[in-house]
């Protein structure tokens, strides 16, 4: 990328060089910054801002590295998310702070969805990452409100009518689901956690627990059952996990 750099800068116009090299994007809307965010290649992240950094406007930082999405509605911050790489989405964090106001780190990288409906949180909860769901926690509490981080991260649902319990469980991953409780304690109520994470149903009226059937993701049941048991009497088990149905008329 250097070579092509500095080849560029012989030949090319300070326009071309932006407009070319740094803002084109491809067939899937990414542009160099989120390619290589995808690619989970920190040197080539570096490279990148720094090359920005002499050509681009600060405003041109903001809107076309930053906030940029690509053609499903994802931002530099959700492709790391999606790609799980933490060095990479420690890197974009440092980055935004030197151009992002705080209300903007907080509406732009910790709260805007994508395509999918879907925020970075929901994203590392699909993907099965604790890791990425861990540092994000950390990061959502340098900004968020402690009721922005319930209703924004525990509650908060996608475009299919799903919060992250629902969509840890769809993606069959007993530690994220196992973090997910240990975070919910921290900051919802027991009748929260009871009515949001184990009772609550998604847009096709599947709890937790239906999902996970659906899924076949016996070790998610297992989990959902015996979480369930600290919370849930021996009558809500029978009629909300054993004997309810879904939007189509399927117990678990």
């Amino acid at each position: 990328m250097q070579k092509i750099w500095e080849w560029a800068k012989k030949i090319l116009t300070t326009v071309e060089i932006k407009n070319e090299m740094l803002l084109r994007t491809d067939s899937e809307g990414r542009n160099v910054w989120h390619i290589a965010a995808y690619r989970g290649n920190v040197d080539k992240m570096q490279k990148i801002w720094e090359s920005a950094k002499e050509i681009l406007t600060t405003v041109e930082i903001k809107n076309e590295m930053l906030l940029r999405t690509d053609g499903v509605g994802r931002n530099v911050w959700h492709i790391a998310a999606y790609r799980g790489n933490v060095d990479v989405m420690q890197k974009i964090w440092e980055s935004a702070k030197e151009i992002l106001t705080t209300v903007e780190i907080k509406n732009e990288m910790l709260l805007r969805t994508d395509g999918e409906g879907r925020n970075v949180w929901h994203i590392a909860a699909y993907r099965g990452n604790v890791d990425v769901m861990q540092k994000i926690w950390e990061w959502a509490k340098e900004r968020p409100t402690t009721v922005e981080i319930k209703n924004e991260m525990l509650l908060r649902t996608d475009g299919e009518g799903r919060n992250v319990w629902h969509i840890a469980a769809y993606g069959g991953n007993v530690d994220v689901m196992q973090k997910i409780w240990e975070w919910a304690k921290e900051r919802l109520t027991t009748v929260e956690i009871k009515n949001e994470m184990l009772l609550r149903t998604d847009g096709v009226g599947r709890n937790g627990w239906h999902i996970a059937a659906y899924r076949g993701k016996l070790d998610v049941k297992q989990k959902i059952w015996e979480l369930a048991k600290e919370i849930l009497t021996t009558e809500e088990i029978k009629n909300e996990m054993l004997l309810s149905t879904d939007g189509e008329g399927r117990n678990a």
